[in-house]
């Protein structure tokens, strides 16, 4: 139940049959009074997980198809019942598993033609107590994209040529309007490029302004193959990129060593805890296709800019990196990711050709990390 309506108990009460949302919630908050003003460690919220897909997973307590109205008030009663305990927390919702239930809760039977995160949005923002108060503060999905190669989906793990080519362009569905994926998704709804955040950001733009955006589960298959190390770069650097507020992958497959390495290549590319910078800077490539790339710079020392750049051809390619900087950035140190193993390697360092200007020979499928210094 939402709400206790009656004093709080701890332990609470194992004899009444009933488990209250908000007892739940203080009793959290109580045990963690930082819970919501630790900037590293903050505690949320989440309404539930893939209610779309009740029916198939916790069929002993749903056995029927959620509808439109009973998960809209639902997260209401629940939203309203973690906010009166702590009303400081961030409320995610509605934790959609895939695609068609972002569009049609899996075809509800009282969607009648409306998309159904346009009328969770829109309800969510009529349901506030008062104007900005709000019950809704992350709109959250999962996505395991349903891209395939050679005929299969590349969260199956495989690594034939088809599947490996898949996994590294799927990243763009996230982005890009112009990349259209083989998948059902592009073939019978969309029509089309998925371009997911920028779609979803445009649904909380027009109906729920201010919303944050989660992706709290993802994957993209073959974590322990350098194709599954690269996706995951790439799908970190487009999260932080388009503005993601929180982003939780799914482990999959039977070894995760390349997709670790993926994030080391931001978190702790040279062994000791170096990180990517905490503040984006606009990086773009000359073909999507064969490379991605992504910057940042540290706004402890402006003059430290980190880029990762990733090249998803099976050959290298010489790469022409200018970068317009008040300060003269003459060497990078280099830290790459290639197949031969599953963590970063320090590299030779390259010195620039011209002011703010470097050449650079990005090894075969491989995420490099560069820190341009003065």
């Amino acid at each position: 139940m939402p709400k206790k309506g009656s004093a709080f108990a701890y332990p609470p009460d194992l004899t009444d049959g009933t488990v209250y949302a908000d007892e739940f919630v203080a009793y959290i908050e109580s045990q963690f009074p930082n819970a919501q003003t630790d900037p590293a460690r903050r505690i949320f919220y989440m309404l539930d997980n893939e209610p779309d897909l009740w029916p198939q997973t916790h069929s002993e307590i749903h056995p029927t198809p959620v509808t439109y109205a009973e998960l809209a008030q639902k997260s209401i009663d629940f939203a309203t019942g973690i906010k009166g305990a702590a009303p400081q927390a961030l409320v995610f919702g509605p934790v959609n598993y895939g695609w068609d239930g972002m569009v049609s809760l899996q075809q509800a039977t009282d969607a009648n033609g409306r998309d159904f995160l346009e009328f969770y949005l829109d309800s969510m923002k009529t349901a506030e107590p008062s104007p900005g108060q709000r019950l809704l503060d992350v709109l959250d999905v999962h996505w395991y994209p349903e891209a395939t190669g050679d005929g299969k989906r590349i969260t199956d793990d495989g690594v034939t040529a088809g599947e490996v080519e898949a996994r590294l362009q799927a990243p763009r569905s996230l982005w890009d309007e112009t990349y259209i994926e083989t998948s059902w998704i592009t073939q019978d709804s969309t029509h089309g490029p998925i371009h997911l955040i920028p779609r979803l950001q445009a649904k909380i733009d027009q109906h729920y302004p201010g919303t944050k955006m989660s992706i709290s589960e993802y994957n993209y298959g073959a974590g322990g193959d350098i194709s599954g190390g690269l996706a995951q770069a790439d799908v970190l650097g487009v999260f932080g990129r388009e503005g993601l507020f929180a982003a939780t992958v799914w482990l999959m497959s039977a070894s995760n060593s390349f997709l670790y390495a993926g994030f080391a290549m931001y978190r702790n590319y040279d062994g000791n805890g170096a990180t990517f910078g905490d503040t984006s800077i606009s990086a773009t490539t000359t073909d999507a296709d064969a490379s991605s790339v992504y910057a940042s710079v540290s706004s402890q020392d402006p003059t430290n800019i980190v880029v990762v750049a990733i090249n998803k051809l099976t050959t290298s390619q010489l790469a022409g990196i200018t970068l317009t900087h008040p300060a003269q950035l003459t060497a990078a140190d280099v830290y790459t990711l290639s197949a031969t193993a599953a963590a970063p390697k320090q590299g030779n360092p390259i010195a620039a050709v011209n002011a703010n200007s470097f050449k650079y020979n990005m090894p075969a499928r491989s995420v490099s990390t560069l820190v341009f210094h003065p």
